[in-house]
């Protein structure tokens, strides 16, 4: 299956976008189907960085650990799952434009299914996550323009 990509314009600086979406914390204020995230270590975010994200799947949530395995503040990062049936790798990029004062922003997800994630992926994830995702990138574009974070 293709990966799933959606891209949005934001009003802010790359950094402070960048500073944003690495956040753990903050996944629900934009993540529609967040329920919750938390660092599992201590320091600052980089390669190897753990966080446990509980998300709505379907009508259960379930929770999952997610590990940074690219951090290049403020260009990139990729986190991929560690852990559970449904392993997905997020990969996200902010490009400055207007002289540096506007991000264009653009995240990819795949996953990967275990066990019953075989069944859920293409059947629940998939199909969530391409209704979710324009919608999470416009909750990260009026959250970031309109409430000065």
């Amino acid at each position: 299956m293709a990966i799933i990509r959606e891209s949005i314009d934001v009003d802010r600086r790359p950094e402070e976008v960048y500073q944003y979406v690495m956040d753990a914390p903050r996944m629900p204020e934009w993540q529609l189907s967040a329920v919750s995230a938390e660092r599992l270590d201590e320091g600052p975010v980089g390669v190897g960085t753990q966080v446990r994200v509980s998300r709505h799947v379907g009508r259960r949530v379930m929770p999952m650990t997610m590990e940074v395995t690219e951090y290049d503040p403020p260009h990139s990062w990729t986190m991929r799952g560690i852990d559970g049936p449904v392993r997905a790798k997020v990969h996200g990029e902010v490009e400055p434009y207007d002289e540096g004062r506007r991000s264009h922003v653009t995240i990819d997800i795949d996953f990967e299914g275990h066990g019953m994630g075989k069944v859920l992926v293409p059947l629940v994830v998939r199909p969530q996550v391409r209704k979710e995702l324009p919608r999470n990138e416009q909750l990260l574009k009026d959250r970031l323009e309109h409430t000065g974070e």
